[in-house]
Order: C-alpha cells, then structure tokens, then sequence
C-alpha cells in the first residue's frame, strides 16, 4: 500500500501540490479571513467547563433558561467623589441616553433612587475608599444576536464616554472601567488568535532554523515546514468543520494547532531524512557502477518508494498511536474533553496526510538536489556543524557512542535515571484540581483589571459563592433554607427568590477562593442535606466537584482502552510482549515527571515572573487530561521513531546490543531534532498570555525534553540491554497467530 501511494505521488508530483496549495489557500480564507462573514474565532466559547446532566450543569441550565434579563454591562468609574453636587446631572443624562438604546431594559446607578448615595439601598454601588461608583446597565431577554450585538456595542461606547463628562464637571482626573460576560469572551477569544500568532512567529524560524542544521541546507528543511503550514491551515478547518456540531472552548485551538503543526513538522522530517538516506545509498551505488545518470533513470522513484515502505509505515503507525491516545478524551462526558478529543484526532490525520503527501510530492521535485550539499553548508563556521548534524549514512556516530557507553552500565545508568524521574514527579504529591474562572484571564487585560477593582472596592456587589436551585415552593424552600445556614461550612444565604417554577438560594462561604478548599467543603454538606424536595447546587465549586468526579468515573476506562490498543500496535510492530509493557511502564513515569515539573511551576508558582502568570492555587482539571493524553501519545512517538529502526536492524539477524546501537545511531538523530522542534513550537505558545494555553505548552514541552532524553537516549538502551534477547519474547503460537495482520517492514 505505500509503496504504490509512492508511485503514485511520484508520477503526479505537480498535481498534488496544487491541490494542497488551493486547499491550504482555502482553509485560511474561510477561517481567518471570513469569506464565509465568520471566522472560526467567532464561533468559539468560553467559560468554567462543565458536565453535561450533572448536578451543577443542570442547575446552572435552569438559572439561565429561568433568567427574564439579557447580558449587562457594567462601569466601575474611580476618581469621582458620588457626594459631588457636579456629578449626579452627568450620570442622569448619561442614564437617559443609555435607555434611549434599543433593547435597554434598565439602567441602575447611585442617582435612581431618592436621597442618591445617602440611599442604603445603593450601598453596594458605592466603592469602598468613597472615590467611585458603579453604573449597571442590563439588556432585555430574549433580544435577536444582530439587535442584541449592536446594543450592547452602543452601551459600551456611551459608558465609556462617561469618565471624560465626569472628568470636565469635577475638574480632575476619572478613570472608568467597563467590565461584562461578553467582554470577557471577546477579550479571551481575542487573545487566543493572538496568541496562536505569537506562537507561530516564534516557532515556525526557529524550527526552520533547526531543520537546516539536520538536514544541511534549506531546501531539505523547508519541505517539513511547508507541509507544517498546510497543516495549520487544515488543523483550522477541521476545529471550524466540528464547531458546528459540538462548543469549542477558546482553548483548542491553540492546543490542536500546536499539535498539529509539531506533529507535522515531526513526521516530514522523518520523511525527508529516510529519503535522503536512501536516496544517498542510491547515488553511490550508480556512482560505484558509474552509471551515467539519465533522465528516468529511477533512483528518485526507487528512493521514495522505499522512504514509503519504511519510514511512510512508521509515520503511519505512529500517528495511529497518538491518535488512539487523543481519542482516549472521547470516553470522558465533560463536553471540552470531547471537543479536544474530536479536534485533536482530526488534526493528526490532516498532520499525517501532508506527511504522506504533500512532502512526498515535494521531495520528487527536489530529486537528487537534496544529496547535494546546500549552500548553506558553504558558510564558513557551518561547514563542520553541518557536516555532523546532516550526515545521514553514519553506522557509528554520537548516539551509537552514547548507546555503547550506557550498554557498559546499564544498571547505573536505568537507577540514576529512575532516580531521576521520581524526584521530578514529587510534587506530584500534593497536586491540586480546579476549575478557574476569571483567574484565567492575562495579567493585566482590562477585564482582569475590571473583576479585581470589582472584588476590591465593590465586595458587596459580588455575586455568592454558589446558589442552592430548589424545586419547591417558596415557604417551603425558605423554611429549609436554615438548615443551610446553619451549616458549619456555610457563611450566610441570601433570602430564597422565586425564578419561574424554582426557588433560588444564594449562599455565601468565608473565603475569597470560589475554588477552594472551604467552597468545595460547601457544596459537598449542602449535597449532603437532606431536602423535602430536589435540588441542584450551582457555582465554581461545584462545577468543579462534577468535573473531577466525572473524570473519576470514567479515567479507568479510558486508561485501559488506550493502553491496550497501544499494546495490540506495539505487538503487531515488534512481535515482541515485552517491548510494549516496557514502553507503557517508561511512558507512563516519563508523563508522572512531566506533570510533576508542572505542578512545581504553576501550582506552587515557580517562574512565574519569568513566565508572566498569576498562581490559581491548582492546576485546571483538564488541563491535567490533556497532557496525560497529548504527553502520551507524543512519548509513543519517539518510542515508535526508535523502536522501528531497532527492529530493522534485529531482524537483519544482529545481537540485541547491536539493534539497539544501530537502531539508535539512526534514530537518535531524528528523535533529538524532532523533540527540539517540537519544544520549541510548545515553548513559542508558553510566550502567550493565557494561562491555559501557558500551562499545557509549558507542560508538553517538559514532557517532550524529559522523553527524548532521559527516556529514550538513557532509559530504554539501559533496560533493553538488561533484558537481553527477552525484549523480543512472545509465544510463538501468538507470533503465528497474528503473522497476517503484523505490521512489519
């Protein structure tokens, strides 16, 4: 099969690039230029990820089903004394303006009632330090998206205006702040293009940069990156294609986009290497028997189709294991998983299509070009690194070297390096699990700065910790509504308010963290009651309850679909049952150390002024998901990039001790330059602003680093030199069994 999608490819070079040109074109015009009139930012969400049918998404389903108001916009205006006989004729012309605006339902500000600020009824629009106050303006229910935009826009503008009237009458400076859930997701969606802008300008150079060190000029090195870009703009395509059927979170585009531009880059380098390694064998071979090169005379041909046969079915195959990692997400029921998941597997398989494809294509074209050395080679001060970092015929070489050393202690060697391992997963011990909210957004963006001025000066105006839904009558629900304040984990309620059929109970808990250990301890003795009638407890604590313990019912399954799978692959590559545990049991403490490196950072909050965050006081929940599915499927990467060219040479008939020097000479090279790759494309999006994409890049760079160093260049020459000729041991009855369907060069 590939050795004819080879000949295929070789016979319509021209062809395939030009549909993948139109097709990459395409893709950036419908989802980042908007021919279509919405690009793919447009269409995504945000906000705490919840579980679809558990108790707090139905209470929160309720809230807003059951809400009679629309989105509102609020001005936190500073600087301004409420008690000035200048300011209450500027804040009651600004109050007739504003519900002058189509779909305005109210306008609230310290002036509405009698007695203005003297009012106790308006304290909790009244700041703290007597320098401010608050503007609340709330659109009707139910308005069309094209009214409801448009209002909300002709809102904010007039508020804004707002400040500068105040300024002119008090005769000094004010400052106002304009803060909202819609200006929350349009400052979040925002920085998410931004930043997947950021990462590329950063990575895409660098990787470039890297690849004409391995391949020693920059026709070779461009191939992967060209068929990168094309991956990007069908990663976009596919996360556009899916938003249609399920939300995308802001999140996942940048997290399948970094994915797919660093697997992409990854399998045309394994592509283009082989090629030229099979290429060069070529080359000398007509030169040995001085064959006077002819036009047609095959050697591109023959080349690609070997390239195909061998490194083509390793890409294939290891693009099947990370694809079968990612899809691991789809057992979980948090619909944000399901969103990665889906997105994740579409974007590997556009990844794996330009890699089988596109940089085939690409290759014919360059033919023996690519033998020849480049002219960047040429550079004085180059010429010697080159020459090592793009040699691809060496049988000995740094890593063969670096195998024979670890082969001479391969117990000091697998101690030191489990050793290791285990001090970086340390912190793993006291790992903690939460969903943030506001705490998300970047250091310094208007409505980080907003909720904060809101939190600081305005702490009455905040909303509680968490409502109680209950389906009751009002006298009843009141009536058990002590039981609730009475309870030790709980600070104080609000009086219940009916909500259409329902009756709400906001409560409050002593602590400024809605996230935290005491919210948590809430929600769980509220759940506890025992109540006449039903009810649901709503809010960031309890969200985040529902999120881990879904996690919690479903991680074992997902674990175990995925590890099998993985070891079903990995006998069929290796024929061999020992390889593939040994594989698992070195991944899964690779992923413990990566992880265990991210809670040390983010978590207890080293490098956070180096990396520019703000600790939440946790780690986001499926944040921990996604590195455990993406991490794993990554260390499978290399696992298969190394264990295939170990195989090839143990079935040449070498001892094990010889594969596994071989085997590494001729990966190493490509494992080292793809793991630096992709670190650098994970550490480009580390430089964004938002803290989840900060933590999964950070988190799946370490993850990588620890992998393609200690793991694949240490730990496992160590452990398979210890086992010796049993790395290759299965029944031989299982090895006849599955012979049809093995999966071999």
């Amino acid at each position: 099969m590939f050795d004819r999608l080879g000949q295929r490819i070789a016979r319509h070079p021209r062809t395939t690039i030009l549909v993948w040109a139109l097709f990459t074109v395409l893709a950036f015009a419908v989802t980042i230029g908007g021919v279509t009139g919405q690009t793919l930012f447009d269409r995504l969400t945000t906000g705490a990820p919840g579980v679809p049918g558990s108790d707090s998404k139905i209470a929160s389903d309720i809230l807003a089903d059951q809400s009679t108001t629309g989105p509102s916009l609020t001005l936190a205006v500073s600087g301004a004394d409420p008690a000035d006989p200048a300011v209450p004729a500027v804040v009651t012309a600004a109050r007739t303006d504003l519900s002058a605006i189509e779909g305005v339902a109210s306008v609230i500000d310290p002036y509405v009632v009698p007695d203005g600020p003297a009012n106790p009824a308006v304290a909790g629009l009244l700041a703290k330090d007597g320098e401010g106050f608050l503007v609340v303006v709330e659109l009707e229910h139910g308005l069309a998206s094209d009214v409801q935009d448009a209002a909300l826009a002709d809102v904010n503008t007039r508020l804004e205006e707002l400040p500068g009237a105040l300024s002119d009458a008090v005769g000094s400076t004010v400052t106002g702040q304009v803060g909202g859930t819609t200006l929350i997701v349009e400052e979040i969606t925002g920085q998410v293009e931004k930043d997947l802008q950021t990462g590329e300008t950063i990575a895409l150079p660098i990787a470039l940069l890297v690849m004409v060190l391995v391949f020693g000029g920059l026709l070779s090195a461009a191939m992967p990156l060209v068929g990168a870009i094309a991956s990007i703009a069908g990663g976009l395509a596919s996360v556009l294609i899916l938003s249609h059927w399920l939300d995308m979170d802001a999140s996942v585009v940048n997290v399948v986009t970094i994915l797919g531009l660093g697997l992409s880059i990854d399998y045309g380098l394994l592509i283009v290497s082989r090629f030229r390694e099979e290429l060069h064998a070529l080359v000398d071979e007509d030169a040995g028997r001085r064959v006077r090169r002819r036009r047609g005379d095959g050697a591109v041909q023959t080349a690609l189709r070997r390239t195909m046969h061998t490194a083509g079915r390793t890409v294939m195959f290891s693009a099947l294991t990370v694809a079968i990692s990612i899809a691991g997400l789809l057992v979980f029921q948090p619909s944000i998983l399901r969103a990665f998941g889906s997105a994740g597997v579409a974007v590997i398989l556009v990844a794996i299509t330009t890699a089988m494809t596109l940089v085939p294509a690409l290759l014919t074209l360059a033919g023996r070009r690519l033998v020849k050395p480049g002219l960047v080679g040429r550079i004085p001060g180059l010429r010697w690194l080159i020459a090592r970092t793009g040699d691809v015929t060496s049988e000995e070489g740094v890593f063969s070297r670096l195998a024979g050393r670890v082969q001479r202690r391969p117990w000091l060697v697998m101690i030191a390096t489990l050793g290791v391992l285990g001090v970086l997963a340390t912190p793993m011990l006291h790992l903690q699990l939460r969903n943030s909210t506001f705490e998300l957004l970047p250091l310094g963006s208007d409505q980080r700065a907003y909720l904060e001025t809101i939190a600081d000066q305005y702490p009455a105006s905040q909303s509680a910790s968490g409502w109680v839904v209950a389906e009751g009558s009002l006298d009843e629900v009141t009536t058990w509504s002590a039981e609730v304040a009475a309870l030790p984990e709980v600070a104080s309620i609000d009086p219940p308010s009916a909500l259409g059929p329902y009756v709400v109970v906001p409560y409050r808990v002593d602590t400024t963290d809605p996230g935290g250990p005491e919210a948590v301890d809430a929600v769980r003795a509220i759940r506890a009651l025992d109540a006449p009638f039903q009810t649901w407890v709503a809010g960031q604590a309890a969200n985040q309850l529902d999120f881990l313990n879904a996690l919690k019912d479903r991680v074992w399954w997902a674990v175990g679909i995925v590890v099998l799978a993985t070891f079903v692959l990995l006998f069929l590559m290796t024929r061999s049952l020992v390889i593939p545990l040994k594989a698992l049991l070195t991944n899964a403490l690779s992923l413990s150390a990566s992880l265990g490196v991210l809670v040390w950072v983010f978590q207890d909050g080293h490098l956070e002024n180096l990396l520019g965050f703000r600790p939440t006081g946790g780690i986001e929940t499926y944040v921990i998901a996604l590195v455990v599915a993406f991490g794993f499927g990554l260390a499978m990467d290399y696992e298969v990039f190394l264990l295939s060219r170990i195989k090839e040479v143990w079935d040449t008939g070498a001892t094990n001790d010889e594969a596994v020097r071989r085997g590494l000479q001729r990966s190493g090279r490509i494992i080292t330059s793809a793991a630096l790759i992709i670190i650098v494309v994970f550490t480009g999006f580390v430089f964004g602003e938002l803290l989840i994409i900060k933590e999964v890049g950070f988190s799946l760079a370490v993850a990588v680093l620890v992998d393609a160093t200690l793991v694949r260049m240490l730990l496992v020459p160590a452990t398979m030199t210890i086992l010796g000729r049993a790395n290759w041991w299965a029944p031989p009855w299982l090895v006849r069994a599955t012979r049809k369907i093995a999966i071999e060069h």
